[in-house]
């Protein structure tokens, strides 16, 4: 089962903003019914990239994996599918001179693109275009067929050839950030669409008069050749404001077209918001209870575009003015240590392993403790419901994408197997993310995928380890004394020098110096070479570095390795 963003109606629910601002780092919680559900972290080296716009060119195009690499001035370059080729690419090819595209008359539609609920994961939609409708009579008198969706236009991409795009994933270890040709920007109430000509609503807005009515506003002031979605936070809004958030958007739109005929690729055209503006753009409604904010001057900003945008939600801005940190007051520091680590306890004295790979996450649900036989399949069953709620809330809280593999404490009945299934369903339901379920197997194994965009929180407050690499294992002691014995043998085979400096962590030298007879001196004897042993703490335990005094100190390990 697949869920599409924002499908549970969260009225009710206790929602809060807490933001902690730093010299460098700005931290913003979402707490519901007072647990941590989510967090975005803002740090001067890893800025917020999904959003943002750039003039890019064609640096490789891959006909085999159906994508294209596009340069945009970053370290690596943007990939792009061709999938995410949208239906628009004449029009936006027209604006860098290459061909010239006709605008469509405006077109409506009652469905809701995938970027209409994105929050901070602003993310361009991919709608197919409405079918043409076809009447009368085939040749020969048969009825029409039904009508078919028109296939995507087929784009050629050439190398060197300037391209539009926008960052719809962040960068993720070796990979670098993914791009759509279908462009879009965010506002309060409204998400513009150039070149699209069609209107869309929130599948969250539920009264049809209400959908009714704020389709007619946007019919009413919108230029020809744009289309919109109508975001949650319109309904209930005045035309004015609907206005004033279209206009700035349109202003922004333009200053973007200006930028195409001025900048020479590859260049930024538009940087979205920074990660507390767009979570309080797009997450800060009147289901939040509060937002608290520990900084005056971004207290001042926060309500500086409230008061331009949602003035009735003013109220709702506190300045935490406690001594005691803000994110201890509100106890996220606690639980923001948690998602940091991989055994994560469950109220029942069971717990979940969260092992996170390359390729795919992997959770395991443990019972923690001992139960009796005759009881094994509902303490099984309660254990793992609760893992199911904790798992949802994990995966949300960690911002943990792509693959999950959950491995559930076995049932034997198929109905308590449903059970599990059907509250993760009704979990996922709070996440704005796009996940797909499946059924429990067999084996107690349920199959994830959630849409990853950014980078998981693991990534923003960690970093991998010198030592071992990012693995979590490093070589033996044993196994790096003999390597080293081996490039010694090779040294000597290809070298007629005598002399050898060797640096080596304060541990190994202990075992080469340890005994009655040392490790250092047997091989000294073995190998006719003088070598001087010299600690170096910054080493890793797993390496070694040789130095040659005959050549002027010079550091061989490398070239006879």
């Amino acid at each position: 089962m697949v869920f599409q963003k924002g499908w549970i109606d969260q009225q009710g629910m206790k929602k809060e903003i807490i933001i902690n601002a730093a010299a460098n780092e700005t931290r913003i919680a979402i707490t519901e019914e007072g647990r941590l559900a989510e967090v975005f972290v803002d740090t001067a080296n890893k800025e917020k990239m999904v959003g943002d716009i750039y003039f890019g060119k064609v640096a490789k195009v891959m006909p085999g994996i159906k994508a294209a690499f596009i340069d945009i001035g970053l370290s690596q370059d943007g990939f792009l599918h061709f999938s995410d080729i949208g239906r628009r690419f004449e029009e936006y090819n027209a604006m860098i001179g290459e061909e010239d595209g006709e605008d469509e008359g405006e077109s409506e539609t009652s469905g809701e693109p995938a970027l209409a609920e994105t929050g901070v994961q602003t993310q361009p939609p991919h709608r197919p275009p409405a079918p043409a409708p076809q009447t009368g009579r085939q040749p020969g008198g048969a009825p029409a067929h039904e009508p078919q969706p028109p296939t995507a236009p087929k784009i050629q991409l050439e190398k060197g050839q300037e391209i539009i795009v926008q960052i719809t994933k962040e960068p993720v270890g070796k990979k670098g950030v993914r791009v759509t040709s279908e462009v879009s920007l965010a506002g309060r109430f409204l998400v513009l669409l150039p070149f699209d000509g069609k209107i869309g609503i929130s599948r969250k807005i539920s009264n049809f008069r209400e959908k009714r009515r704020l389709r007619k506003i946007v019919q009413s002031i919108l230029p020809p050749s744009f289309g919109v979605i109508i975001r949650t936070v319109a309904e209930g809004k005045e035309d004015s404001s609907l206005k004033k958030d279209l206009e700035d958007l349109i202003t922004t739109w333009r200053e973007v077209e200006h930028s195409i005929k001025t900048e020479k690729a590859p260049a930024l055209l538009y940087k979205d918001m920074a990660t507390t503006s767009s979570v309080i753009r797009d997450l800060f409604s009147n289901d939040v209870e509060r937002v608290v904010v520990d900084s005056k001057k971004l207290y001042r900003e926060i309500r500086a575009y409230i008061k331009y945008t949602s003035p009735q939600l003013l109220e709702k801005i506190e300045l935490h003015k406690d001594r005691a940190p803000i994110f201890d007051v509100y106890g996220v520091e606690k639980e923001l240590e948690t998602s940091l680590s991989r055994k994560v306890w469950l109220k029942s004295g069971g717990y979940i392993i969260i092992e996170q790979t390359e390729a795919m996450v992997v959770i395991d649900v443990n019972s923690g403790r001992y139960a009796a036989k005759k009881e094994q399949e509902q303490n099984s069953l309660r254990t793992d419901l609760e893992a199911a709620r904790e798992v949802c809330r994990q995966l949300r809280l960690r911002d943990i994408g792509g693959i999950i593999v959950c491995d559930f404490i076995d049932l034997d009945d198929e109905r308590n197997k449903r059970k599990v299934y059907e509250e993760l369903k009704k979990e996922f339901r709070k996440d704005r993310a796009k996940v797909t379920v499946l059924p429990m197997t067999e084996f107690g194994l349920v199959q994830i995928t959630r849409q990853r965009v950014r980078q998981n929180i693991l990534h923003s407050f960690t970093e991998p380890c010198p030592a071992c690499g990012g693995t979590g294992l490093v070589q033996s002691k044993t196994t790096t004394l003999n390597v080293l014995e081996r490039w010694i043998r090779r040294f000597k085979t290809e070298s007629t020098e005598k002399r050898l400096v060797i640096r080596v962590n304060p541990e190994l030298a202990d075992i080469l110096h340890g005994g009655t007879v040392s490790r250092l001196k047997k091989i000294m004897l073995k190998y006719f070479l003088w070598i001087k042993l010299e600690p170096d703490p910054d080493l890793p335990a797993g390496e070694f570095r040789c130095i040659s005094p005959k050549q002027g100190n010079k550091d061989v390990t490398d070239q006879f390795k």
